[in-house]
């Protein structure tokens, strides 16, 4: 299928950054618009070249990781939709492109030639924004890529901005004293001697973090009246009821169309509900319904199919439409089948293989929320018909089912 697109091309050799005093000056003005405070833990004498990972919650992560490395040179690993329609340009400022959740060795051997001519490898090792302000699952074996570089691991962990402009509610929420940890958790030095297994859990423990913890123990008080506005995409069962794709929200509130309750989203980003919230701490909720998503899976009951309209994005120049098509997720993995230009098409993905899925919320306003699935030179962005469904249920099964696999 598009067999006469031309492809991205992956394999293209990451250019040095440019255009530095322009990063410096639009993170300047983002970082003391939000008032951010960077601190620095164990990085007296790290200097460049080394593995820069941090967690992904908005855009402003961007600016945040440019002051935290000022004045040095970066590369930053993007996803392809980044570089849509300015190729050009994240190509001038050193970026280098990802498809997501793929097995990509070329990326592997870009980010060795960025350590090796002395600059800092930045990863979003998440691969997507967070959910729900709390760290998202990593790939099972990072500690051999770090290994493999052979450079400092230094994490960056920013606090506030997921409560800033939540994934399902974009608007900046005016958050000021956001807080940022630089730290160096390995030398070059104590890398040579640690196992693989010790960097990946090493890196995992540092990755942890929780945005509405942070918002309430600082005492961070958000005043935007719209601050529920789609929440109900993440929290997409009734904890009251069980009734799962029967959430909505607006303004403050969040509810549940099938028995009425209601929850009152506070300044301090906690839920409150007349005879009892049942969760007031949303990554509790949201947690719960992973649960339930195991349950589904250990049982053997989990199955998803329906029709869905499919975008492609095979390069950087914009998304070609493809059409009607059906998507089958169950313990076997993803399934998309379909016909486009008169030829029959199916694409499989294990659920072996499948640690974590990309998925948006009312992407682009287009056709919805979507499913973003990957090959290594294909991006297919799936958009499901109807409202008997939930992608964050999709993206919990696809994670639970990785794990549940590799348990078995």
């Amino acid at each position: 299928m598009l067999e006469r697109v031309k492809r991205f091309d992956m394999k293209k050799a990451p250019m040095r950054m440019h255009l530095r005093p322009l990063t410096w000056i639009i993170s300047f003005f983002v970082t003391k618009k939000h008032k951010n405070r960077l601190v620095k833990v164990n990085m007296d004498g790290i200097k460049p070249p080394y593995l820069l990972l941090c967690n992904h919650n908005a855009f402003m992560d961007f600016s945040v990781a440019v002051k935290a490395f000022r004045p040095h040179r970066a590369n930053f690993v993007v996803a392809i939709d980044g570089f849509i329609g300015r190729e050009w340009l994240l190509r001038f400022i050193g970026c280098m492109c990802k498809r997501k959740f793929t097995n990509d060795n070329t990326l592997i051997w870009q980010l060795r030639t960025v350590v090796k001519r002395g600059d800092i490898a930045v990863l979003y090792p998440e691969a997507r924004y967070s959910l729900c302000g709390t760290n998202a699952v990593l790939p099972d074996d990072f500690g051999k890529l770090a290994k493999f570089l052979g450079v400092p691991v230094v994490t960056l962990i920013c606090h506030g901005h997921h409560v800033n402009s939540p994934f399902w509610n974009l608007p900046d929420h005016g958050v000021k004293g956001t807080e940022a940890v630089m730290t160096c958790l390995y030398t070059e030095e104590q890398l040579k001697t640690a196992d693989y297994r010790e960097v990946t859990e090493t890196i995992e423990k540092a990755m942890r973090y929780d945005d509405f913890a942070w918002q309430k123990e600082n005492g961070i008080r958000i005043t935007y009246p719209g601050r529920a506005n789609g929440l109900h995409k993440v929290l997409y069962q009734c904890p009251v009821c069980g009734k799962e794709y029967s959430m909505d929200s607006s303004g403050t509130k969040l509810f549940c169309r099938a028995c009425k309750a209601e929850w009152t989203m506070n300044e301090l980003g906690e839920l409150g509900r007349d005879g009892g919230a049942v969760f007031t701490h949303i990554p509790d909720w949201y947690e719960w319904e992973r649960s339930n998503v195991r349950k589904e899976i250990e049982s053997g009951e989990y199955d998803f199919s329906c029709d869905v309209h499919v975008s492609a994005l095979p390069n950087a120049r914009g998304y070609i439409n493809i059409g009607k098509a059906r998507l089958r997720h169950d313990l076997g993995g993803f399934t998309l089948s379909g016909n486009y230009d008169g030829e029959d098409y199916s694409f499989f993905w294990p659920a072996g293989e499948q640690y974590s899925v990309h998925i948006e919320y009312e992407y682009l306003g287009k056709y919805g929320d979507c499913i973003d699935l990957n090959k290594i030179n294909d991006t297919f962005y799936i958009y499901p018909e109807g409202n008997d469904f939930s992608v964050t249920k999709i993206s919990l099964a696809t994670e639970e089912m990785y794990k549940f696999l590799k348990q078995k």
